[in-house]
């Protein structure tokens, strides 16, 4: 990690975040859930803080900045990176986006102060993604009338809850009795929440504690009403994405070359790392995640130079690419390493199957490639994809 990125802040708020992934990350993953402790050290890390803006008590993260930031967490597990990379992204969407009434604003900001854990809630079992369209069966009643209530109680299931256990907080999103959908603010220890542990014997992201949350008649003080999409929320989602996926990488990477340097067969007398088959397959992950790194870190450059949804195109190429590097990371080690990568003695089976994750997050490689390519198509010049920060187009 580059520190001239970020400052000083914001530099011990990732390195507190790190440490305390490493040190809770081997737990979570046996227990295959996030422990108390574990959600304790990320609550204490300050990294919710991060992209909150400084006017309201946060470190102000650019979307650059968040990615850098993730890509270290990602390196260190997945798994409780992830919930880390929720509560940042839902949290820098909404002030950039200002997509949420400013008193919900004010509750995010206050969480994020006290280091409480959020979520925005939104999969089900029936609609899956909600990125693909349809009304969630999660619905919410006013306790009075209209969207001028102050109370509501919401009734569903929501499935892949990142670090369920970890949370206080979720804007869950559910459907009005008019078929409008709108996102509540609920305080998930109240009455009427409980979680359900379906996150078992998950073939990724074990220690991420991604179990169903069910709703019977919770309590919502807080509520956002029906609204168009902001492209913030895009741009901060899919770089929480792409960006801790691409650290999953990097960590394939590092145990490769750490194992080919240590490894000295007696028929060889040398590491393998002298192998040339060896230092080429290195080679290949390095460079394919050096361009993946480079095209998000354009991607956020010229969203940060301007944030708008022409760039929105572009983010989603580069977690497409960021995704997909990972994956290839991960393929590409364990068939380097050999029989040492099947035992415990490397992390790469659990890399390898967290890696696998990243393509599962939207947007999907069919309509991330399919909006860049329109996008390019209306604008072939490279005047209108080229960051300030970042010479040359991709």
């Amino acid at each position: 990690m580059t520190g001239s990125h970020f400052t000083p802040e914001q530099t011990q708020v990732i390195s507190n975040a790190v440490t305390a992934i490493r040190e809770y990350a081997p737990t979570c993953e046996a227990a295959q859930d996030v422990t108390p402790r574990a959600a304790q050290a990320l609550s204490e890390s300050g990294y919710t803080r991060l992209t909150l803006p400084s006017q309201y008590g946060g470190l102000g993260a650019t979307l650059t900045q968040f990615a850098l930031a993730q890509v270290e967490l990602g390196r260190a597990d997945a798994s409780l990176a992830l919930i880390l990379a929720m509560h940042g992204h839902v949290t820098g969407s909404a002030f950039q986006g200002r997509s949420l009434p400013e008193p919900l604003l004010d509750a995010v900001a206050g969480a994020s102060r006290r280091g409480e854990l959020l979520n925005a809630l939104a999969s089900e079992p029936e609609l899956g993604s909600p990125s693909r369209g349809g009304l969630p069966r999660t619905v919410a009643v006013p306790d009075g009338s209209g969207f001028e209530s102050a109370a509501w109680l919401v009734t569903g299931r929501k499935t892949w809850s990142t670090g369920a256990r970890a949370l206080r907080w979720a804007l869950v999103s559910a459907a009005t009795p008019d078929g409008r959908v709108g996102r509540y603010w609920i305080d998930l220890h109240a009455q009427g929440v409980r979680i359900e542990p379906t996150w078992v014997d998950a073939l990724a992201l074990r220690g991420s504690g991604s179990h169903d949350v069910v709703f019977d008649r919770a309590p919502a003080a807080l509520q956002a009403p029906p609204s168009g999409a902001h492209p913030s929320g895009s741009a901060w989602f899919w770089t929480a994405v792409a960006a801790t996926y691409l650290g999953v990488g990097h960590a394939a990477l590092d145990a490769l070359m750490a194992y080919t340097q240590a490894r000295v067969p007696t028929a060889l007398g040398a590491p393998i790392a002298t192998l040339p088959h060896v230092q080429e397959n290195v080679g290949r992950i390095a460079a394919n995640l050096l361009a993946a790194r480079t095209l998000l870190l354009h991607a956020t450059g010229t969203w940060d130079a301007a944030p708008a949804a022409q760039a929105i195109a572009l983010i989603g190429a580069a977690k497409a690419v960021a995704t997909n590097a990972a994956v290839s990371a991960t393929d590409l080690a364990v068939r380097t390493a050999g029989g040492g990568a099947l035992t415990s003695e490397l992390p790469l089976g659990r890399l390898l199957r967290d890696a696998r994750a990243g393509l599962t997050h939207p947007p999907g490689e069919d309509a991330a490639y399919t909006a860049f390519g329109v996008a390019r198509l209306a604008d072939p010049g490279t005047g209108g994809w080229m960051s300030p920060e970042a010479p040359g187009s991709p």
